[in-house]
């Protein structure tokens, strides 16, 4: 029974528990724009493993989260919308370890849709994964640890929609990326990444999937990459640290249809190709279907003063392609019998601009935004079973 100090106290936590700001025990949740106007206004008040939980509209700002451990976390994927109106650099930019965005749209801006990365310079930020810069360096600049994409939606923006660059111990999962002029979803500067991408949709890119300088420990599973101008690279440069890439892990993908005209077009101009291997190695492919690329399913090569070897490219579906296998080096990798020197030539359309694709169809939603417990990004990815991802059916 509880004595009238007792009851006092116990009401008086109570109410301390719901008032944002005080110090209750706990993870709390701060709601937007109940709670906080502007979801930059709630990620700055948000500590450790705190969730920060957007109600339906549309939310005209960018976002840099730099709290560890904290959730943002839309109440509807499609309703919740960070629009950058075509006049803003990134959408959300995460230098926080640990710290996770889902269940939301991120659309319209000049630069990226969601940024993780241990960058802390913002004018570095825009820079990032392009050709105008030196290399960064990653002792200036350690990568962050811990992030997570899940259920995020990002369409029509300038670069790329969901980018991992100098960030490690990573998952981006049950996203969707389309209109992009680099890449749908990027993977860059990482050694040992520690990172899985699986189960997203990319489509309507200059290229679904991009892996650069990022090795080790780096798992592509699952994921759809359809209709885009290129499907998935995996290369090497000297624009970023790290190189080169290598020992990376693409399986149970679906690479199909990859010569999308109504796409926007990247500096490089690659069209019609399912996947590239550009100067990686030690990579393994496998369990994949890859079909229906019209200049070539697979290519290997070397590029940029980096020599492509000891790449395991055997036990995929590939058919249908203008080549199946293109690679005039096979002698220093695992690929199938039949190979060819040159793809297939296809004539490459002109890109459109990014800013004029429709939008994407909707997308599933986590099943209990409202009620589900936050879950910060630690100890990710946990355990990979690639074996889990079969070869996709036809």
């Amino acid at each position: 029974m509880y004595s009238k100090w007792g009851i006092r106290l116990f009401v008086a936590g109570v109410l301390l528990a719901a008032v944002p700001g005080c110090a209750a025990e706990g993870p709390r949740v701060i709601a937007v724009p109940a709670q906080a106007a502007t979801i930059q206004e709630a990620v700055d008040e948000a500590g450790p493993g705190d969730l920060v939980l957007v109600s339906p509209g549309v939310y005209r700002e960018s976002v840099t989260l730099t709290g560890e451990r904290v959730v943002l976390r839309g109440l509807d994927r499609e309703g919740v919308v960070v629009d950058g109106e075509f006049k803003r650099a990134n959408g959300i930019v995460v230098t926080g370890g640990g710290s996770v965005v889902e269940n939301l749209t991120v659309r319209g801006f000049l630069g990226n849709g969601v940024l993780f990365t241990g960058v802390t310079d913002a004018a570095l930020q825009a820079a990032a994964g392009g050709t105008g810069y030196d290399p960064l360096d990653t002792r200036e600049f350690p990568p962050v640890r811990g992030f997570r994409a899940s259920r995020v939606t990002a369409y029509n923006n300038a670069l790329y929609g969901i980018y991992a660059f100098d960030a490690r111990e990573g998952i981006i999962e049950d996203s969707y990326a389309s209109g992009h002029a680099d890449s749908g979803i990027y993977v860059g500067q990482c050694d040992p990444c520690d990172t899985l991408v699986h189960r997203n949709l990319v489509e309507h890119n200059a290229v679904g999937i991009e892996v650069t300088n990022a090795s080790r420990n780096l798992w592509i599973l699952g994921n759809r990459v359809t209709e885009n101008r290129v499907g998935l690279t995996v290369s090497s440069n000297d624009f970023e640290a790290l190189a080169p890439q290598r020992s990376a892990v693409i399986a149970g993908n679906t690479i199909s249809g990859n010569n999308d005209a109504r796409s926007p077009a990247q500096a490089d101009g690659g069209f019609g190709v399912g996947l590239g291997i550009g100067g990686g190695s030690d990579n393994t492919v496998t369990r994949n279907l890859v079909r229906d690329n019209a200049a070539a399913g697979i290519v290997v090569a070397d590029a940029e003063g980096y020599h492509a070897t000891g790449n395991d490219v055997t036990g995929n579906a590939v058919g249908g392609n203008g080549a199946d296998v293109v690679s005039a080096i096979a002698g220093s990798n695992a690929l199938p019998v039949v190979t060819v020197a040159s793809a297939a030539h296809v004539a490459v359309p002109a890109g459109v601009d990014f800013r004029t694709l429709p939008a994407p169809p909707r997308q599933p939603g986590m099943a209990d935004p409202g009620g589900a417990p936050a879950r910060p990004a630690t100890g990710l990815p946990g355990d990979v079973d690639a074996g889990a991802y079969p070869l996709p059916s036809a």
